[in-house]
C-alpha cells in the first residue's frame, strides 16, 4: 500500500551545482500546491544530523531560479556514511514529522537517500552535479551552466595565446569524468583534449603534435585537460621544456559551479522538482528522477547506482577528427 506523505523535507548535498536553487523552488511549490508541508534542511546530511530544519512555504522560494548555489547550503557529512549517522538521520525525520525527502546531489547523495528510504522516509533523489556521471540520466543539474561558464572562459584564454603565440594547458571540472572536457573540445575547437576514460598517457605524442602544428604555422595549441588527469601546471612546464614553446596553465577551478543556471539547468531542473514531489504524493520512495531520451524518467536508486557510464564512442571519434 502507498504510504500517505504529509510533510517532506528537501536538502542539497556535496557539490553545488547551478539549477539546484530552481530544483528546490519546483519542489516546495509543487508539493505545496498538493497540500503538504513543506521543511527546508540546511547544509545536507551534516545539517539534518544537526536539526537545522527550517519550514519553507511559496515565498521562502521566491526569486532564486536566477541564483546560482543554493539556498540551503551543502556540506560534507562522514558521519552519515554509518549505519548510527543514517539511523539518528531518519530519526530526525521522524521527530520533525518529515516523512519523505527530496535529495538533490550526486551519487554518493543518492547512497544517503537509498538508506533514508530503507529506514522508512519515502526519498526520493535528483541528479544535481556538473559532471553529468550520473549513469541513469543524460542530464544532470548544473552541467549546461558549468560547460557553458568553460567554454566562454577557454575562449578568451585562446585569445591571449594566439597573441603570444602559446600553448595552452586548460584544466577544466569533472572529477574522474571527461564530460566537461569533451563539450570543450568540441566547443572550443581544441589542438587536442585529454579525458580520464581515454588518456594513454602518452606525453611524448602530445609533444610531437605542438611540434608538427607549430611546423603547420599554428600560432597557438589549446590542450583541454580534465580534472581526473589533472597536473596541468607541471604538464606545462614538461611541455615547454620539450618543445621551447612557451607553455601555460590555467586551472578554471571552481568558478564552473557558481553564476546563473542557464535556461536549459532552470527548466530541466524545474521538471525533475516538480516531479520529485509528484512521486512522492504518489507514495513512491527509494526513486532517482532521470532524463533518458527525451523523456524525464525514474528509476530505484539501487538500480541507478548500479549502472555504469562512458564517453559514447561515436562523440570522442568525432571529437578527434575534428581537432586539428
Amino acid at each position: 500500500m502507498a504510504k500517505h506523505v504529509k510533510t517532506i523535507g528537501i536538502l542539497t548535498s556535496g557539490g553545488d551545482a547551478p539549477g539546484m536553487n530552481a530544483a528546490i523552488r519546483a519542489v516546495v511549490r509543487t508539493a505545496i500546491h498538493k497540500g503538504l508541508e513543506v521543511k527546508g534542511v540546511m547544509r545536507g546530511y551534516a545539517g539534518l544530523l544537526q536539526e537545522e530544519i527550517v519550514d519553507m512555504n511559496s515565498r521562502s522560494v521566491s526569486d532564486i531560479i536566477h541564483r546560482g548555489g543554493t539556498i540551503l547550503y551543502t556540506a560534507r557529512c562522514q558521519e552519515f556514511t554509518t549505519v548510527e549517522g543514517q539511523k539518528k538521520g531518519a530519526e530526525v525525520c521522524k521527530k520533525h514529522n518529515i516523512d519523505g525527502m527530496v535529495v538533490i546531489g550526486g551519487d554518493g547523495s543518492f547512497r544517503g537517500a537509498g538508506k533514508l528510504s530503507a529506514l522508512g522516509i519515502n526519498t526520493i533523489a535528483l541528479p544535481g552535479t556538473i559532471d553529468l556521471d550520473i549513469a541513469c540520466t543524460d542530464y544532470t543539474i548544473g552541467f549546461d551552466t558549468a560547460v557553458n561558464t568553460a567554454m566562454e572562459a577557454i575562449d578568451r584564454v585562446r585569445d591571449t595565446s594566439t597573441s603570444h603565440e602559446r600553448c595552452s594547458i586548460i584544466e577544466v571540472m569533472g572529477r574522474n569524468a571527461g564530460y566537461i572536457a569533451l563539450w570543450c573540445g568540441f566547443a572550443n575547437g581544441a589542438e587536442d583534449i585529454l579525458l580520464p576514460e581515454r588518456y594513454d598517457g602518452d606525453e611524448q605524442a602530445l609533444i610531437n603534435r605542438i611540434i608538427e602544428n607549430r611546423k603547420r604555422g599554428k600560432k597557438h595549441h589549446i590542450i583541454i585537460n580534465a580534472e581526473g588527469i589533472g597536473h596541468s601546471t607541471s604538464m606545462a612546464k614538461r611541455v615547454e621544456a620539450a618543445t621551447g614553446i612557451e607553455t601555460r596553465a590555467t586551472i578554471l577551478g571552481h568558478m564552473q559551479r557558481g553564476g546563473a543556471p542557464t535556461c536549459k539547468d532552470r527548466v530541466y531542473a524545474s521538471i525533475m522538482g516538480a516531479r520529485a514531489a509528484e512521486l512522492l504524493c504518489e507514495g513512491k520512495s527509494n526513486r532517482v528522477v532521470g532524463y533518458k531520451n527525451g523523456e524525464y524518467v525514474d528509476f530505484d536508486i539501487q538500480e541507478a547506482l548500479s549502472m555504469t557510464k562512458d564517453i559514447p564512442d561515436d562523440q570522442f571519434r568525432i571529437c578527434k577528427m575534428l581537432v586539428r
